[in-house]
């Protein structure tokens, strides 16, 4: 395989796992990425979603243990089965939507006008949350979370469905408005994306077989290697960065990133994919 081809895909699991779990949108990073490096075609829109699992993997490393105790208690555990309960219970929304309207989002929406729009009013979003009461904080901790809680966040994680929102975002900063403490909201985000982002790869690699081959496998295994270790340094330092930080800086750089994508698209530097 092509050595460069090879550079280009650690390039993009590097960006894949650096922006998947910060409320940033890696969708968003991946299209402008993809579109300066050449990286565009219909065979990279499966890759860009395929190594997704890579900055899985790094998550379920970092939180083997709580992940492992769910697994071993769910039928003894009224915690664990809580646990397990919510996280299904956040996945499903997700799952119906993207089945139902997956089709037609990426045919009409996947533009650097709308990626840009999300991108600056996540940021304005993110700027709101943040200027909450510490008052109106109700669940300190995922075990916390009730059914119905967990639902409404699966819900605000629809949203993400738009590129340019960032799934971390709406289900972070959802969280927060719904009550969830930061540190709350982050974990369970990072729990909702387990099965969410795997299952998204596993169908688009099932459904966009045809375009793959054996000889693909060095550019695949290539994003997904660099898409865990970039994923699991990011994820480790975030949660040591909410602890003692807000997420204002990411919406101030959410702005600037939105008015940066339509300045290379509005003036062609950048040619985007349709």
């Amino acid at each position: 395989m092509d050595p460069l081809l090879l550079i280009k895909a650690a390039i993009m699991g590097v960006v894949e796992g650096l922006t998947e779990f910060l409320p940033i949108s890696s969708t968003g990073h991946l299209i402008l990425t993809g579109a300066l490096l050449g990286f565009h075609d219909e065979k990279s829109k499966v890759f860009d979603i395929a190594i997704q699992t890579g900055a899985i993997f790094a998550v379920i490393l970092v939180y083997w243990q709580r992940l492992s105790e769910a697994a071993t208690g769910v039928f003894s555990e009224p915690r664990s089965r809580r646990f397990v309960l919510n996280v299904v219970i956040g996945f499903l929304p997700a799952v119906i939507l993207a089945l139902l309207f997956g089709k037609l989002i990426k045919a009409h929406l996947f533009t650097p006008t709308v990626v840009a729009t999300t991108f600056i009013l996540g940021g304005f979003v993110i700027l709101w949350a943040e200027k909450r009461p510490a008052t109106t904080v109700k669940v300190q901790s995922v075990d916390d979370l009730s059914p119905l809680q967990a639902l409404q966040v699966g819900l605000v994680q629809c949203l993400a469905m738009i590129p340019g929102t960032s799934r971390s975002g709406a289900t972070i900063i959802g969280g927060m408005l719904l009550g969830l403490s930061r540190k709350a909201a982050t974990d369970f985000s990072f729990f909702l994306a387990i099965p969410t982002l795997i299952g998204a790869g596993a169908y688009s690699l099932i459904k966009e077989r045809h375009l793959l081959s054996v000889a693909d496998i060095p550019l695949f295994a290539t994003g997904l290697l660099f898409s865990f270790i970039s994923a699991w340094i990011c994820v480790r330092w975030l949660l040591r960065y909410i602890s003692s930080h807000s997420f204002v800086p990411f919406a101030w750089y959410r702005i600037a990133f939105g008015i940066v994508v339509l300045l290379t698209a509005w003036s062609g530097l950048v040619t985007w994919a349709e």
